[in-house]
């Protein structure tokens, strides 16, 4: 992960910086997210902190589960909070999704 244009420079230290324990196959999927275009016009560490959260929800609760089994975003979202923070928690992360937070997923 070096090199590369000032703004990927910018989310990987922004990366490092919020989760640094974070394993290498999620570094890289919320590396690519952050980079992604509809959060360009977003300051890196905003950007690397949604793709972060984005992909605790999806790929480590059974946020997606609940959403099949006819449940609510939001009520879908409340319902994975705890296992959220949990994941953040064991990345190194000192921030934790707070539950107005958890209500609004970017999209």
């Amino acid at each position: 992960m070096n090199g590369g244009t000032r703004r990927q420079k910018d989310i990987r230290k922004a990366l490092r910086g919020l989760v640094p324990r974070v394993p290498m196959e999620d570094a890289e999927i919320i590396f690519a997210s952050a980079l992604a275009g509809h959060l360009r016009h977003l300051p890196p560490a905003i950007a690397v902190w949604l793709a972060t959260t984005s992909r605790a929800r999806h790929a480590h609760t059974e946020y997606d589960t609940l959403l099949a089994e006819g449940y609510e975003p939001d009520a879908a979202r409340f319902f994975v909070i705890d296992a959220m923070n949990e994941v953040l928690t064991k990345w190194g992360c000192a921030r934790q999704v707070e539950a107005e937070e958890n209500l609004a997923e970017p999209r």
